[in-house]
């Protein structure tokens, strides 16, 4: 991902939705360094951000709904959060919850796109995203896993103005002519039972050495690290409450 800020149409923020929330704190802190800070406010559910130094990174939540499924989820800036919400309805989306003030922060909603991938919509107001891109422990890459691609190519491009690049086996999402994301044509390999999904990718100094990190703090590997032809060294991880995100090697390019 070549965008080092939140932009209008590309990925700003990522959150997860856990199980268990302090076991995911000790989880992070010890791969990523992540220090997180929990909003007091009682209104604020147990809301956490986590921070490399002073930049906010990420953001690990408690399930707030029993069939909100344990995940990672990754959320996209938007100029009118309503007028976002109205376009992914037109262009055949579903809009899930919202769009709804966060406090003086911003206005939010979740949604899923046609074939039933959840993403969040972020109008910013006092808080603009992630403070942190690309950098070891900090969201550098985000990817899309459907079965669905010319749909999905079609509904995203359209919602939020993305391009996509040419590419046969890995199209990359594209956005001010800077590449953030791609997308995966979920086959055979995957079972029928995992959904379309957005999947967060965080910058790591060593992607072997990560691996092994998540793996001692109670962590599995579900796809070895690897070096990609002209592209990152890259791995994809499972958190031990069976949330799945990706790590790649910072200073790669995708």
């Amino acid at each position: 991902m070549k965008l080092d800020k939140p932009v209008t149409g590309g990925p700003c923020w990522t959150e997860l939705g856990t199980s268990d929330l302090s076991a995911a704190k000790r989880f992070y802190a010890e791969l990523f360094g992540w220090r997180s800070e929990t909003d007091p406010r009682q209104e604020a559910g147990g809301y956490t951000v986590a921070h490399l130094g002073d930049a906010a990174v990420a953001a690990l939540t408690p399930l707030y709904q029993e069939s909100q499924p344990v995940a990672w989820n990754v959320s996209f800036a938007v100029a009118d959060a309503d007028a976002a919400a109205a376009a992914v309805t037109a262009a055949g989306g579903t809009v899930l919850l919202g769009p709804m003030d966060v406090f003086d922060l911003g206005r939010f909603a979740v949604a899923l796109d046609p074939a039933g991938a959840a993403f969040q919509l972020w109008q910013a107001r006092a808080f603009p995203g992630a403070g942190l891109f690309n950098a070891p422990g900090s969201l550098g890459w985000v990817e899309l896993l459907t079965r669905a691609p010319e749909r999905a190519e079609s509904f995203y491009t359209t919602v939020f103005g993305w391009s996509v690049s040419a590419t046969e086996h890995y199209p990359q999402w594209r956005i001010d002519g800077a590449d953030f994301g791609g997308m995966v044509r979920m086959d055979e390999k995957f079972p029928p039972e995992v959904p379309p999904h957005w999947l967060p990718y965080f910058a790591v100094a060593d992607v072997d050495a990560s691996a092994d990190t998540a793996t001692e703090a109670g962590g599995t590997v579900l796809m070895e690290p690897t070096s990609v032809p002209d592209g990152p060294r890259i791995a994809v991880l499972r958190d031990p409450q069976a949330a799945v995100f990706g790590v790649y090697r910072a200073g790669d390019e995708h």
